[in-house]
């Protein structure tokens, strides 16, 4: 049929308006204008009766109305240029053709009025103004005039005339829908299926128009798809029937068929989708949506048509992401709704159903290949998508749909799916060809935003999915080196990654075969040069937000090679240090056990070292270098030895050829300790284990993880190159850091350790001056002692002896808190540590002589002291004020000032420690201020604005979060003065700060701040009973 009114171009149209047309329209609904919910509670008397009174008024109007004249003219000229039946005994076909006819004039109107609609220039002297409304723009009140007549429109004119089993029958939908359903004559002229054509081809011409399009389109694009499916593709009896029986012509049928495809190119895909499976009979979208109600399956031909359809959508641009909405929206609770688990259940099901949907290929593609390389890419695109609940969603679709995928496709899923996410990693294998114009020092290889993804994917589908298929190990094998060198370097510092590459490690390692997985530790130890690993020119570098990125090394200069050297084998005795840790974590599959059984294989190289080191003691050539070769070695004999694995007899009598080598050591080597390590080491190979000293295992665990007494990771890799024995000396280290409780004493079978140091203590009921003076003097040169355990040891004695208030410690006070402050400034961590445990303990004695020289310390410029010095005072004055208590309020002023002076200093590191520092003091507190709240809280405000460090925004908005959470509900009388400024801070820092976590920060205070301001304004009421005794 030919579109009515397409260019009317009438007199009449031109002077009509849109409110004479909407009256209209207003009429042919109810009398009184009542709308359609009078309408829905009738019967079929009264519904027919109610049409054929709305029909009749309108006539009345139009012939005796000379207001109405203009719209007469208009829809007797669209009526002329219509080529369908308008007249019939059936009043809801009258009714129906009407109603689409004054369609057609409001469609028309609106698209003359928006041509010669000219809104002229803005005037720039007021650009607040809004711009001029379209004429042609629709009230909420006319909208909703035209969204009732169309669902008069469909439900009279397309829902009676679809076949059972093709869209959802009306009975199902409202009980006014039943009753339209028993009222329609489908006997009499016309024939339904011209009728049902009429309908769908008018509402499609009425939809040209865009405003009224989404009107259409977002509430009956269900109903219309399903009526031009009818009319376009339901077959007919053709032999039967003769051109004059036929009530569609091929032409009409295959207009149908563009109308169908055009309109589904329009609307919004996951819409389309979405429709297109409920035709189909496809899964219920909403536990609430009438269509899922039960009724007759869609007929065979109905299933084949929907199902190329959803194919055609599936293969477009962005189609995937259109298939996964249209399953996924509106089902937020899941399809079943109820509890959380059946919701979860129902989201799982969803998700295999897509999954399978994506790797079936359609029957229309032109092959398997065409088909993957078009989609894999849109599947990828799945993982990355911001907003929080669409992105779990879609992440569960893409990681269930790379499992089916690679299960039922593996080459194809190689290819398209797991090349593009490993491809980062790949970049840069020592395997790969750099090209020459990436090889220039600098450049970057890998960009932070490439690698953080690529690992976050990874983690996604190995470790999220949880499926070892073949190809998925098999393609993640040749990076594993990459990944764990990655994975060591994020161990130096802090990334947001470093969780993930230690979780796809382990995955990785649990599910390979127990041979690859040797083979693997052996490439990550260095034992194996054949595994792939990073590539010579390529380094791991910190990104600017926290990532890590990869580029090219710089050249190395003949000055650089000690250097570089010394740097290779750092890294490398790091490398075995973090495979330790990585193997700590996998105790309970056996993992580790079996790789250090084949260690025991390697022990030529353990023997290779000591003969090294023996052949320098020889020229008196000792190196750094070989020193920490030599340790690293022996603590991997230490870890053997320490129960790690169950050693055999066969086993001990491997490790015997060490026996030769390891006297000679203890014999010859400088180093004491290296010297005690490699006596215990010999006796306990010789006796089979039966004896095994302290110092083994504490060698061991030092090897497989390494930690200071506060449990921080050592980064003394600086100063390893004056102690190269790192490794041999912290078994002592850690046997010392037990002597922090009071009841326990020294320890140390190094004989360089002074008697008075040796001595274990008594019980705390030590009566005081049991220690004589030449038991002092002892201990106090051994504080100045070169060799780090006696000075550490010292420490801890004097610390001891301070805390159980021995006379003759307490009277040189003075002279402890200058050897204290002295080696406070040492740069190994168990000196200093034990240095700012006494202090602490000093102080609490005597607070109100000790307190102000730390505080005018600390308080000191960076030509007095250096700026890790202030840092360690900082430590030692929070010590003293958790010591203190409540006490801590008599020094409060002081505190407060100090730490404030600090924030105003040049470093960044000194005033984040002081913001840190001021934050858990106000706790120490119990955030009663006083008259300084008002400094406080205009430094942080000044801070949290101004200052130029991030790391120094993010401590101030943690004071103001602390301020907050601490005070509660006190915060309103407390901070009455100040509250209106901190809400502008958080609001500013929430608005405008770049810096994510301090928007976190600042976010979580907003919330505290709202739930304070709640409780203050809505107390919660009580119910309780109150007896007033009357005078």
């Amino acid at each position: 049929m030919a579109a009515p009114g397409q260019a009317v171009g009438s007199r009449a149209q031109e002077t009509c308006s849109l409110d004479r047309i909407l009256e209209a329209l207003k009429l042919l609904l109810s009398p009184g204008g009542s709308g359609s919910s009078s309408l829905q509670v009738t019967k079929h008397d009264v519904l027919l009766a109610t049409l054929k009174s709305n029909l009749s008024a309108l006539e009345d109007k139009f012939l005796k109305d000379p207001q109405w004249k203009n719209l007469k003219l208009l829809r007797d000229e669209i009526a002329g240029k219509a080529e369908w039946p308008q007249n019939s005994v059936d009043v809801t076909w009258i009714f129906t053709s009407q109603t689409l006819l004054l369609l057609l004039c409001l469609k028309e109107t609106m698209l003359l009025l928006a041509a010669n609609f000219n809104p002229g220039k803005p005037n720039p002297r007021t650009p607040e103004v809004a711009p001029v409304l379209s004429p042609d723009a629709l009230s909420i009140s006319q909208q909703k005039t035209v969204q009732f007549v169309l669902q008069f429109v469909v439900t009279l004119g397309i829902c009676p005339y679809l076949m059972p089993g093709v869209g959802v029958p009306l009975r199902y939908r409202t009980e006014f829908g039943a009753v339209v359903q028993d009222v329609v004559c489908l006997d009499a002229a016309p024939d339904a299926t011209r009728r049902l054509y009429t309908s769908c081809r008018a509402l499609i011409n009425v939809a040209q128009h865009t405003s009224l399009g989404s009107l259409i389109f977002c509430h009956h694009f269900g109903d219309i798809a399903a009526g031009l499916c009818q009319l376009g593709f339901c077959p007919t009896k053709r032999k039967l029937l003769t051109p004059a029986e036929e009530v569609l012509t091929e032409e009409e049928r295959t207009l149908s068929r563009g109308a169908l495809r055009d309109m589904l190119d329009q609307v919004y895909q996951p819409l389309a989708v979405r429709e297109l499976l409920i035709l189909q009979g496809g899964p219920p979208q909403s536990c609430t949506d009438v269509k899922t109600q039960l009724r007759c399956r869609a007929p065979a031909w109905l299933r084949r048509l929907c199902g190329q359809l959803l194919s055609e959508r599936l293969m477009r641009p962005n189609g995937v992401q259109a298939v996964v909405r249209g399953i996924l929206e509106g089902a937020g609770a899941g399809a079943a709704g109820g509890s959380d688990a059946e919701a979860m259940a129902a989201d799982w099901k969803k998700c295999d159903l897509i999954a399978k949907i994506l790797a079936s290929c359609p029957q229309q593609s032109l092959s398997p290949e065409s088909y993957y390389r078009d989609i894999c890419p849109q599947v990828l695109d799945l993982f990355h998508f911001q907003d929080k609940l669409t992105a779990r969603q879609f992440q569960r679709v893409a990681t269930t749909t790379f499992i089916t995928l690679s299960r039922e496709r593996p080459q194809l899923a190689a290819k398209y799916l797991l090349q593009p996410v490993l491809a980062p990693l790949h970049r840069c294998l020592s395997t790969a060809e750099i090209p020459e114009s990436d090889m220039i020092p600098g450049t970057i290889l890998v960009t932070e935003e490439e690698l953080s993804r690529c690992i976050e994917d990874v983690f996604k589908v190995y470790v999220v999915g949880n499926e070892p298929l073949t190809v998925l190990m098999d393609s993640l094998l040749p990076v594993l080196g990459v990944l764990f060198l990655l994975y060591c370097f994020t161990k130096q510092s802090v990334s947001h990654i470093r969780s993930l590459c230690q979780e796809i490690l382990l995955w990785i390692l649990g599910k390979l075969e127990r041979k690859k997985a040797i083979a693997s530790l052996k490439g990550f130890a260095g034992l194996d040069k054949a595994v792939p690993s990073l590539h010579s020119l390529c380094q791991f570098r910190a990104a600017t937000h926290g990532g890590i990125m990869i580029t090219i090394k710089e050249a190395i200069s003949d000055e650089d090679e000690d250097e570089a050297l010394y740097q290779k084998v750092s890294s490398e005795q790091g490398r075995v240090e973090h495979l330790g840790d990585l193997l700590s974590h996998c105790q309970e599959c056996g993992l580790a056990g079996d790789f250090f059984i084949f260690c025991l294989k390697v022990v030529d190289f353990v023997v290779a070292t000591m003969q090294r080191a023996c052949a320098s003691l020889a020229h008196q050539a000792e190196s750094t270098v070989e020193s920490q070769t030599l340790s690293m070695s022996m603590g991997l004999v230490a870890v053997m030895l320490g129960g790690a694995v169950q050693l055999k007899s066969s086993d001990f009598a491997v490790l015997k050829q060490l026996l030769p080598l390891l006297e000679k050591i203890s014999n010859t080597y400088p180093d004491p300790v290296i010297q005690e390590l490699a006596v215990d080491l010999r006796i306990t190979i010789s006796t089979h284990g039966a004896f095994a000293t302290e110092a083994i295992s504490t060698a061991a665990q030092s090897t497989l993880n390494r930690k200071d007494p506060e449990g921080k990771i050592e980064e003394q890799q600086q100063t390893s190159r004056e102690r190269p024995t790192d490794v041999a000396h912290s078994h002592l280290e850690q046997q010392q850091s037990h002597e922090i409780a009071p009841q326990t004493g020294l320890q140390s079978n190094a004989p360089i350790i002074p008697q008075g140091v040796n001595e274990p203590s008594t019980t705390t009921s030590q009566k005081s001056g049991s220690i004589t003076t030449e038991q002092l003097q002892e201990v106090l040169l051994s504080t100045y002692d070169p060799q780090i355990p006696t000075r550490a040891a010292a420490l801890r004695t004097l610390s001891r002896w301070i805390e159980q208030r021995e006379a003759k410690a307490l009277e040189m006070q003075e002279k402890l808190l200058k050897i204290f402050l002295e080696n406070m400034e040492h740069e190994d961590t168990f000196v200093y540590l034990s240095a700012i445990q006494g202090v602490a303990l000093l102080s609490d004695v005597y607070p109100e002589k000790i307190l102000p020289d730390l505080l005018a310390q600390y308080d000191s410029s960076k030509d007095k002291h250096t700026p890790e010095t202030r840092m360690k005072v900082g430590e030692v004055l929070m010590r003293i004020v958790r010591a203190l208590g409540d006490m801590v309020s008599k020094y409060r002023e002081p505190l407060i000032h100090t730490f404030l002076r600090g924030v105003r200093d040049p470093d960044g590191a000194h005033r984040a420690s002081s913001l840190a520092n001021l934050g858990e003091l106000c706790q120490r507190l119990d955030f009663l201020l006083g008259s300084v709240v008002h400094e406080v809280t205009a430094c942080l405000i000044a801070v949290a604005k101004t200052d130029g460090e991030v790391q120094v925004r993010r401590a101030a908005i943690h004071v103001v979060v602390l301020l907050l959470r601490g005070l509660s509900q006190k915060a309103t009388e407390v901070l009455s003065a100040v509250l209106k400024d901190l809400y502008h801070l958080l609001k500013h820092v929430v608005r405008l700060e770049p810096d994510d976590v301090a928007k976190l920060h600042a976010q979580l205070a907003l919330e505290e701040l709202d739930d304070i301001m709640k409780n203050f304004l809505f107390p919660p009421q009580k119910l309780e009973k109150k007896i007033v005794v009357l005078p």
